[in-house]
C-alpha cells in the first residue's frame, strides 16, 4: 500500500520508509507541483494534520505529514511551531538568535517534539507525539544532523543530536518515537 509524505525532504521519506515498510507501506514523495498549504495551527498535531489533508486530496493517497520544532522552558516553549521560522536566515542565523534570547537564563531544559498525521482513504485521521527531553547549550557543539541539533545536548548519552551517530540520533529521537507510535496505531488499521 502506498502512503504519500506531505513533504519533499528525502531524509525523512527514507526514515519513515523504513519504519513503515514493517507494514507493507511504500512510502513515496509528494509531486513537486504540489501546493503547500499555509501552517495556521495553533500546535504541532493541527499543523501536521493541515499538511496530511492537503496531501491525501491532491494525490488522493493516505498520507502522512508531520511537524515539529523545539520547544524551551525557559521561552515559554518559544520557538515551537515557529522553530523553522524563528528569526530570518539559515538554521546557524536561528541558533545563534536562540543562544542569544538564553543567554541570562539558567534553566536550560527543553525538548524536541514531533507530531504526526495520518489522513486515510477511509476518512480516519490519526495523531501521534513523539518527545526526547534535552539541555540548550550556550554553544553549538557537532556537524550532524540540522536545525537546532548542535545546540541540543542528551545528557543519557552525554552529547548533542549534533555528534549522536545518525542510527542512534533516529533510535532516541522525537521524529523517530512519534514514528514508531505511529507504527503501532497503523497495524492494527490497516
Amino acid at each position: 500500500m502506498q502512503f504519500v509524505l506531505a513533504s519533499h525532504n528525502q531524509k525523512k521519506r527514507k526514515e519513515m520508509a523504513e519504519i513503515l515498510g514493517e507494514l507493507g507501506i511504500e512510502v513515496v514523495s509528494l509531486p513537486q507541483n504540489a501546493p503547500e498549504p499555509e501552517e495556521t495551527g495553533a500546535t504541532f498535531e493541527e499543523n501536521a494534520m493541515i499538511k496530511a489533508k492537503s496531501a491525501a486530496q491532491y494525490t488522493g493517497l493516505p498520507a502522512i505529514a508531520d511537524d515539529s520544532g523545539l520547544c524551551v522552558d525557559a521561552l515559554d516553549g518559544a520557538p515551537g511551531i515557529y522553530s523553522a521560522r524563528y528569526c530570518e536566515g539559515t538554521d546557524s542565523d536561528r541558533n545563534t538568535f536562540l543562544v542569544e534570547n538564553m543567554r541570562d537564563k539558567d534553566n536550560r531544559t527543553c525538548r524536541f517534539v514531533c507530531a504526526i498525521a495520518c489522513v486515510l482513504p477511509d476518512g480516519q485521521e490519526i495523531t501521534v507525539r513523539g518527545e526526547c527531553e534535552g539541555e540548550l547549550l550556550r554553544e553549538s557543539r557537532g556537524a550532524g544532523g540540522f536545525g537546532y541539533d548542535p545546540l541540543f545536548f542528551v545528557p543519557a548519552y552525554g552529547c548533542t543530536f549534533g555528534e549522536l551517530p545518525g542510527e542512534v540520533k533516529n533510535q532516541i529521537s522525537h521524529r523517530g518515537r512519534a514514528l514508531r507510535a505511529l507504527k503501532d496505531v497503523l497495524k492494527n488499521r490497516i
